[in-house]
């Protein structure tokens, strides 16, 4: 549906305003040069040229593919140049012309290195000039670049075009300075069928018909933006706004389901007046569409005005979702939200600084969360993402959160848990340290001196500390600049009646016995400790060790208070032994870091299995979530770990005994909300106690299933994931059709998902070969092909089954999935083995060790699988006796 005349208006007036702002930014930016430079920000492209806007038009032929398009391109050459050097990729070159055709140019491409070369006859002199390229580009059909997205209906099977961009592939669409340094502005016009609704970064300013029954929609230009934040979306799309303070805010899907965009709707209204206070700078485009897109990519993209979702990820339809999906929704919209500010407007000046933008937007979606709903506890329950940072962190194959980036292969292996979660759990330890009104007052200054512009790490830092009044430049760069996790040994002795408290940092490493040492580090780490139930001392800023007051002898004395801190914790014997006497007084923070940190310590060797689960018989059976959910974690790792091995069953059965009771507690059937931990809980009990072979469980979850298959509504969606999954793993052939006809008759994504998935998980080796064929078809989202063939791994417990089929079907699957498929997909995949035989097959594997990201990964995966030997070597064993010798 087209846009009134009235709402066309008020978006060029409001683009008027943003062109104001723009001209006071680039004033405030004279201060920004002294630490963010054009010229020396690392990149692979010359800064001779600059682009400054481009008018692109083009005209996708959604059926057959092809992306024909014209961009006309206003450069400023720096210095007088006959060779001008852009990105592209998998696009023919048609007439490259200068300044309305006064010279033609040669084009040379060279594929490994994304580029296209011009070269004209005569040198282009310094200034302003006018740059034409007709071209031809590609749909993708994979989630890269501009793709497709073939989607059932109740009327068949139809398609739509969307974006995927970041890091680097606006090349994929039209040849472009693909580096986010390279800021431009860009006005958009497409050409397409009458019938389709197109969605850009801004708001449409006209559409006229052209020839045939395609019409020529325009829209208005964006402020200057990284490229690759640029996004288009065409289809059979219905599009429901809110006015949210003068901004349009939208929410964009495929017919029949813009009512299901309602909760996501209500949620960015108040996040973006949220987001304009704390930021100090209003959110400055016309409008901000959520478009929620049913395949291609299974994540979100922060396109700056249009930000894409997995359709699951953005829509909630209460007759195929939990409840509780709602939390799920509400932060991944918090976190690409506060990407507008955090990337868009202010965005890193290369990706060594990706941080600055994943970091902040996963620390701003939980602060949003704790904001608008605190009963979800989002630090609590989010303790996850911190626990697998530090995991990663203590290998040897992490990296420094700000890190050199090679190229835009390596760019896409730095979207991980460093970048994201010891990004985010960084900020919130300077946050806590600096206090929150100082953190707010400086965030505000750094977004003002940066706006339209790109910053660096160095810039934030100034920024914190002209508002905090604490120097904090030495404890970040301790922990943005070196890889590593800091370990604080605190070690109690008595003098007397008095208890003074020694704490030293050590560096906390995982891995195999027979690895040579990591280099020592050394941290400036800001450090709570005090009473296990009461309040910390004063303030410590740990930089080598300190000897401190510790209260009475004896007193139970926490590190960490209340799990703030990046670093691990690990306590001599007289201090553990009193913290475990006062472990139910504790908050429920600090059980869960001493469960954490005690695990920790079992991956690195520093303590002995039996320590940990001897430590879980201080547990109640009624703690809190998170509290269990470690606990899941743990036993899902060694269950994972002691396939084919001796010490399954012994380790199952403990699991089972020591979950069962938890189950046992909170039931199959509750009376809450929906939307409690408790309901999240009790589906991850069902799941996991399926895995672990709990007869009961399971026989309850076929059950159940059962009476679903005859009446749907006989089974509460809140535990649908959970029954299905533990319905898959045992399925025999008749369950498994069940599943795939209730995957293909439904139109919900989220539907399609969980019943697909669950088929996947069947550990019969005839069903494992079944779904794995079913992955070569088109009847499923290319987006879940890769989730299908980990669940035959990991559930299903065909690891060899499926690496077997990978390389026999490599190019099919390649060409299906793309590049990420080769680099990112298949190193990970391989972490399903623990033996040293499956690590030097992936060493060996020639495509995954083409390109710098692809060798990278890999070398993460071989540190992996080789870890994951050692563990089962020193802890299963050791585990096994001790469960034994406890109840024989």
């Amino acid at each position: 549906m087209n846009k009134p005349a009235t709402d066309v208006r008020r978006a060029l007036l409001r683009r008027l305003a943003t062109a104001i702002g723009l001209a006071l930014a680039m004033a405030a930016n004279a201060q920004a040069e002294q630490t963010f430079s054009f010229d020396r920000t690392p990149g692979k492209l010359p800064k001779t040229v600059v682009p400054l806007h481009y008018a692109i038009e083009l005209t996708p032929d959604i059926t057959g593919l092809a992306l024909p398009g014209v961009e006309t391109v206003d450069i400023e050459v720096r210095e007088a140049t006959a060779q001008l050097t852009l990105n592209a990729v998998n696009t023919t070159f048609a007439e490259v012309t200068i300044d309305d055709g006064a010279q033609h140019a040669e084009v040379a491409t060279d594929a490994a290195a994304q580029t296209a070369t011009l070269t004209f006859a005569r040198p282009l002199a310094a200034g302003r000039h006018k740059l034409r390229i007709a071209f031809t580009a590609q749909i993708n059909k994979f989630g890269t670049g501009l793709f497709s997205v073939d989607y059932p209906t109740r009327t068949g099977i139809k398609r739509m075009i969307s974006s995927k961009l970041e890091p680097a592939d606006a090349r994929r669409i039209f040849p472009c300075w693909d580096e986010p340094s390279f800021k431009a502005s860009f006005a958009l016009t497409v050409v397409i069928p009458r019938n389709l609704l197109a969605v850009g970064n801004m708001p449409v300013t006209s559409e006229e018909p052209v020839a045939g029954d395609l019409k020529k929609v325009a829209f208005a230009p964006t402020p200057k933006m990284s490229s690759y934040l640029f996004v288009l979306t065409v289809g059979e799309l219905e599009r429901v706004t809110a006015d949210a303070g003068g901004v349009t805010v939208g929410v964009v899907t495929t017919e029949g389901k813009s009512g299901q965009g309602r909760f996501a709707l209500d949620s960015a209204v108040k996040l973006l007046a949220y987001y304009n206070d704390y930021f100090g700078v209003k959110y400055p485009l016309p409008k901000l569409d959520l478009i929620a897109v049913p395949g291609g990519f299974g994540g979100a993209m922060e396109n700056w005005g249009g930000i894409t979702f997995f359709e699951s990820r953005l829509l909630f339809d209460p007759a195929t979702s939990a409840e509780t999906a709602r939390r799920g929704i509400f932060a991944i919209i918090a976190h690409e939200m506060a990407h507008m500010w955090f990337g868009d407007l202010v965005t890193m000046a290369w990706w060594d600084n990706l941080w600055l933008n994943e970091g902040f937007a996963s620390w701003m979606a939980t602060k949003a969360s704790e904001q608008f709903y605190p009963q979800w506890q989002g630090w609590l329950n989010g303790y996850g993402a911190k626990q697998f940072a530090m995991t990663l962190d203590a290998r040897r194959t992490s990296h420094p959160v700000q890190q050199p980036i090679a190229d835009h292969s390596e760019a896409v292996t730095a979207f991980d848990a460093i970048t994201y979660n010891k990004g985010q759990a960084l900020i919130r330890m300077l946050e806590n340290y600096l206090g929150e009104p100082a953190f707010r007052d400086g965030i505000r200054k750094y977004m003002a001196a940066h706006a339209y512009s790109n910053a660096t790490t160095a810039d934030l830092w100034q920024a914190l500390e002209s508002s905090g009044g604490k120097t904090i430049t030495g404890i970040a760069a301790s922990f943005t600049e070196q890889d590593g996790v800091p370990l604080v040994v605190a070690e109690a002795a008595c003098d007397g009646m008095a208890q003074r408290l020694t704490l030293r940092q050590d560096r906390f490493v995982i891995a195999p016995a027979n690895n040579p040492p990591l280099p020592a580090r050394n941290w400036q780490i800001p450090v709570a400790v005090g009473p296990a139930h009461g309040k910390p001392f004063d303030e410590i800023l740990l930089k080598g060790s300190t000897n401190i007051p510790a209260g009475a002898c004896g007193d139970a004395i926490k590190v960490n208070l209340g799990d703030v801190g990046y670093f691990r914790v690990e306590y001599g014997p007289k201090n553990r032994a009193a913290l475990l006497n006062a472990f139910p007084q504790m908050q429920v923070t600090d059980r869960l870091n001493v469960v954490t940190d005690s695990w920790a310590l079992v991956q690195a060797g520093r303590a002995e299995a039996p320590s940990y689960l001897a430590l879980l018989d201080a547990l109640d059976a009624g703690d809190q979530r998170a509290v269990w959910d470690q606990v899941i974690s743990t036993f899902a790792a060694l269950n994972r770990l002691s396939r084919g091995r001796t010490e399954r069953p012994v380790i199952q059965a403990y699991a089972r005994a020591k979950l069962r009771p938890v189950f046992d507690r909170v039931g199959w059937d509750g009376a809450g909300s929906g939307d409690d931990d408790t309901a999240l809980l009790r589906a991850s009990l069902i799941s996991t106690l399926g895995d672990l072979g709990d007869a009961a469980i399971v026989a309850e979850a076929k059950r159940r299933f059962a009476g679903f298959v005859d009446d749907p509504n006989s089974l509460p969606i809140a535990l649908r994931d959970a029954v299905a999954h533990v319905v898959g793993v045992t399925a025999d052939r008749a369950t498994y059709d069940q599943l795939l006809a209730l995957a293909r008759n439904s139109t919900a994504t989220n539907e399609r998902l969980r019943y697909y998935l669950a088929a996947a998980s069947a550990r019969d080796a005839e069903l494992a070969r079944a779904t794995l064929a079913l992955t070569l078809t088109d009847e499923l989202p290319d987006t879940i092909v890769t989730g299908m063939i980990n669940a035959v791994a990991s559930s299903g417990e065909q690891p060899q089954l499926a690496w077997d089929f990978i390389r026999t079907n490599f190019d099919t699957l390649l060409a299906k999935q793309g590049p990420n498929f080769r680099d990112q997909f298949v190193p990970n995949f391989m972490t399903h083995f623990t033996d040293e035989a499956h690590a030097a097959e992936l060493a060996a594997f020639a495509p995954s060790q083409s390109t710098t990201g692809g060798r990278v990964m890999v070398a993460r995966s071989v540190q992996a699988i080789a870890i994951s030997a050692d563990l089962a070597a020193r802890v299963l064993p050791a585990a096994d006796a001790w469960i034994r010798a406890r109840k024989p």
